[in-house]
């Protein structure tokens, strides 16, 4: 049987469904066009609320009506380029009435797009948030919970440099079980000293950076306690940025035997990825992020080390990704979509490549994503369980952008810029 996972199956089911927007021309070899970010904001405030939080000439756009994801940021809020990548036509077009939904896209997700969003999981298996009991395992059958799709986050707190948010729910799961969960968000920016500790190293007086954590806590707020045998949702951190042709992303591993620590990849979620798109080394993998084929990878939690990354060679742009490490004794949870043997045997951290799925066929962007998941919450009453995601971006010399590479992602950017 053919299994399916993540959101970016609709690259795939694009043309089934009747929808091909129109996407904003990207600058081939080059950053994106001076003042981007601050285009973004402009069309962004005309369809929704929007906070924007800055701090020097950095900034992070974020959408209260999209569950508090951060839709994009920039390290010069004037002039600067855009790195999250954002669905125009979509957001255009708004929220459709459930007759104008019949046979669309939006019937089964709104895509927005946004740098960074909050989503639960698991996406399919017997314990999936994303069917109703007793449905099939397939796209006319598949659906994004409302509350991570079009329904707002409710914002509590506002300040110079973040921004919290909180909504209450009730899901049920495939297998009948019902969720009572509490969501609480918090979009901070970073400042420099905070984003020094993070990697490791001080940075060069050249360097440009916006760096932002999102504090996102999800609770128990009903009687029973979430067990195992009747499903665990997670929490689910997902980016998309705007590709280049010489995006490479790069997750550092855990070397050692697959049977002690499981495969180096996954790398089979849409048919096995090539070699000219994947490179993977003893301890480092190396994979395309430039928005013109789909595949999409995963490292398991026993060979994580915490961080992804990427290198736009052309714009000289380096992008970090990091998320708190925690015990999981409940493992991860598997979102394939079909009846699972090991329901918690999934990944914590993922990159998609988008593009075409055949030849002739429209991407859904394109774009390419990082995203970090929690481990399975068995959460008492009352209990919370809480995952933290970093995001950076600097801009500056390769010279300089390679102490921070080299530190954080061990390894090179010349080395990286090699690969493919």
């Amino acid at each position: 049987m053919k299994t399916f996972t993540g959101f970016t199956l609709f690259a795939g089911l694009f043309l089934l469904v009747g929808l091909a927007p129109q996407l904003k021309a990207q600058e081939s070899g080059s950053m994106q066009k001076r003042g981007e970010f601050a285009q973004d904001v402009e069309f962004l405030q005309s369809h929704t609320d929007l906070v924007v939080l800055e701090r020097g000439e950095s900034a992070i756009a974020i959408a209260p009506s999209y569950q508090g994801r951060v839709m994009t940021s920039t390290f010069d809020r004037e002039t600067g380029p855009s790195f999250g990548w954002i669905n125009r036509p979509v957001i255009e077009k708004g929220l459709l009435s459930d007759e104008e939904r019949k046979g669309e896209l939006e019937e089964h997700i709104y895509v927005f797009g946004g740098e960074e969003r909050f989503w639960l999981g698991p996406e399919g298996g017997q314990f999936a948030l994303y069917f109703k009991p007793g449905s099939k395992f397939d796209f006319s059958d598949w659906h994004t919970p409302a509350v991570i799709d079009t329904e707002p986050f409710e914002l509590v707190e506002k300040s110079k440099d973040n921004v919290a948010f909180r909504r209450d729910c009730e899901l049920t799961n495939y297998s009948g079980t019902v969720f009572k969960m509490g969501i609480e968000r918090t979009v901070r920016l970073l400042d420099e000293a905070a984003t020094e500790q993070i990697v490791g190293v001080q940075l060069a007086k050249g360097i440009r950076m916006v760096g932002y954590e999102t504090d996102n806590r999800l609770t128990n707020t009903g009687e029973q306690p979430w067990a195992p045998e009747t499903g665990l949702p997670s929490i689910w951190i997902l980016g998309m940025y705007n590709p280049a042709p010489r995006t490479t992303v790069v997750i550092p591993f855990k070397s050692g035997s697959d049977a002690e620590l499981g495969p180096k990849v996954n790398d089979t979620y849409f048919g096995k990825v090539p070699p000219e798109y994947l490179e993977v080394d003893e301890d480092i993998l190396y994979f395309k992020g430039d928005g013109t084929r789909r595949g999409k990878i995963g490292i398991g939690p026993k060979r994580t080390k915490g961080v992804a990354g990427s290198y736009d060679a052309d714009s000289q742009v380096l992008t970090i990704v990091t998320y708190n490490q925690q015990s999981a004794p409940n493992g991860y949870v598997n979102s394939m979509w079909e009846h699972q043997k090991e329901p918690y045997a999934g990944d914590v951290i993922n990159s998609y490549n988008d593009g075409s799925p055949e030849p002739g066929a429209d991407p859904l962007g394109p774009f390419y994503e990082l995203e970090t998941s929690s481990p399975a919450a068995a959460l008492k009453p009352g209990e919370t369980m809480r995952h933290v995601q970093r995001t950076m971006h600097f801009h500056g010399t390769e010279a300089d952008l390679d102490v921070v590479a080299v530190k954080v992602l061990g390894v090179n950017l010349e080395t990286i810029k090699g690969q493919f």
